[in-house]
């Protein structure tokens, strides 16, 4: 009977097996592959009322500084990206299925170019991958490993030619599974000293317990590279 159960088990997934086993964490790239390859996606933040929120916030910033190149590092599954009216658009993320999923969606628009993104196997020395405007949007405290977050903040930053917007926690927590909020502000200070904060916009949906799903703790930082 043992062994039936565990064969009827091992066809619901890996996922499922770790939450009877009480596995750690994975790694926040096997997190998100496994989520978007069972059928999941981004999340509330690139959903109705956030969604709406961020991409208006973005769509005035990339009218009011004539943006035409943008590098998104964490594209997810792309409904968010609908919302917003980039020129031309390039978005990396760490799950093949999310990557070839945002190809299907958008395989019409000339606009727009998806590429796989390792953030440990990424050295850009010839600058391939650079923008006007970088994004970071409910990307960061989904980092829990230390590596991985030097990392990405490394690539965001040094992709830039002018503007980085980041939507994020800007607090720190202890993980809380594939979440682990951080005062990224602090990590730009020591290591982007050349990037000066002109734009922080609060949320207007402050999170509320009881509406999760509509509301939020992070909120827009916008930072700009500068000689000073």
């Amino acid at each position: 009977m043992m062994k039936m159960n565990i064969a009827f088990f091992r066809r619901l997934g890996k996922g499922f097996l770790r939450l009877l086993s009480n596995e750690k964490f994975p790694g926040s790239a096997e997190y998100w592959e496994n989520r978007y390859h069972a059928g999941g996606n981004s999340g509330a933040g690139s959903y109705n009322t956030l969604a709406e929120f961020k991409a208006g916030v973005i769509n005035n910033f990339i009218s009011e500084y004539g943006i035409i190149d943008s590098l998104e590092f964490g594209c997810g599954d792309g409904n968010n990206l609908k919302l917003i009216k980039y020129p031309k658009y390039i978005g990396l993320d760490v799950s093949p299925t999310a990557v070839a999923n945002c190809i299907s969606a958008f395989s019409e628009d000339t606009t727009k170019s998806f590429y796989l993104y390792n953030s440990i196997c990424f050295k850009d020395k010839h600058k391939l991958f650079v923008s006007e405007l970088t994004l970071s949007l409910d990307v960061i405290y989904h980092l829990v490993e230390e590596d991985v977050f030097n990392a990405y903040m490394g690539h965001l930053f040094d992709a830039s030619q002018k503007y980085v917007i980041i939507y994020s926690t800007n607090f720190e927590d202890r993980q809380t599974f594939h979440e682990r909020n951080r005062m990224f502000t602090n990590w730009i200070l020591q290591r982007q000293p050349h990037f000066r904060l002109i734009k922080q916009i609060e949320n207007p949906y402050k999170h509320d317990a009881l509406n999760p799903n509509e509301t939020s703790h992070a909120g827009f930082y916008i930072y700009k590279y500068t000689q000073e």
